[in-house]
């Protein structure tokens, strides 16, 4: 939550910077002036659309944004003193900024407003997708969890022949390897079909490894459930996924009929990546592991096959 917020406030910060050095009058009525600058009504209200503010409580959150506005201003007039929007790196992050955001207006003049999908669009997906809803298994799994620096061949041979959890932590608490423990559910919808089908078929009591960078899992199943889910429960959702596939099939279309009559040159020996089938996904997407491996052998889960799911549905 802290990164996010620093992040935001450098990104206004940012934001800020690319009308340096411009004294003019802003349009629109100004509401506060901050050493000379004005925040005006213009500003107000392009924040309380951002945040998607309902009518009867835009007044008391227009308090809290100006005074947001105030401290935005506040740190861009330190930062313009500071001589931060000549920095290279910053005048970049600006120019990004504004290619992403021309681009994006572009794509959405371009795609218009969204259509939602019929009744009988979102009962065929549900249909069929029985992984996600009717045939939802959850997997309630306990963990061992250590640093990935310290698995060696004697933890490893230990996972190999252990016959649970217990014995691999004793041996760890032998030897001064430090661990936690936790336990978590997943359900089919939340991971790619091949990893579901490995859980769901793998022998009760078999230990296996997920690897998260600095972090691995030692992970046995504890219980599988059967958790259905009806078309009424998940409708919503489905809805919300269809329009943004949809929206998404549409700018990949775009920017194959742009690619399609463009020259691109690829320079310094570079070569165009290779195209990969996009894997199906669910609703609501929620990170599953990026690579599972048993105590004999591996299976690489496609990180963007990870992207699936109906999250919250009980």
């Amino acid at each position: 939550m802290n990164r996010a917020k620093t992040l935001a406030t450098l990104l206004l910060v940012a934001a800020g910077l690319s009308a340096c050095g411009n004294k003019e009058s802003k349009p629109g009525q100004a509401l506060v002036r901050v050493n000379g600058e004005e925040i005006t009504v213009s500003q107000l209200n392009e924040e309380l659309q951002r945040a998607n503010v309902q009518a009867p409580q835009q007044e008391a959150a227009s308090k809290q944004l100006i005074e947001s506005l105030v401290d935005r201003q506040l740190l861009v007039n330190e930062a313009v003193q500071d001589k931060l929007d000549r920095d290279p790196k910053v005048v970049q992050a600006i120019e990004r900024a504004k290619a992403l955001i021309i681009a994006q207006s572009y794509l959405q003049k371009k795609l218009g407003a969204p259509t939602k999908p019929n009744a009988a669009e979102v009962e065929a997906y549900f249909n069929q997708h029985p992984e996600f809803f009717t045939n939802r298994k959850q997997f309630d799994m306990n963990e061992l969890v250590f640093a990935t620096k310290d698995m060696n061949d004697g933890l490893k041979g230990v996972i190999d022949s252990a016959k649970s959890l217990e014995e691999v932590a004793s041996w760890m608490e032998q030897h001064k390897v430090a661990f936690g423990r936790t336990q978590i559910s997943r359900t089919s919808a939340e991971l790619p079909p091949e990893l579901a089908n490995k859980l769901v078929n793998m022998p009760r009591g078999q230990l296996f490894i997920i690897k998260e960078g600095e972090r691995s899992l030692l992970v046995v199943i504890a219980e599988i459930k059967d958790v259905p889910v009806k078309l009424a429960a998940a409708a919503g959702q489905i809805e919300q996924y269809l329009v943004n596939k949809k929206n998404k099939d549409a700018a990949d279309a775009e920017l194959a009929r742009l690619r399609g009559k463009a020259k691109i040159e690829y320079l310094n020996g570079r070569q165009p990546p290779e195209k990969a089938a996009a894997p199906a996904s669910a609703p609501a997407a929620v990170e599953a592991p990026a690579a599972v491996t048993s105590d004999k052998s591996e299976a690489k889960a496609d990180d963007a096959a990870t992207a699936r799911g109906v999250a919250g549905l009980k």
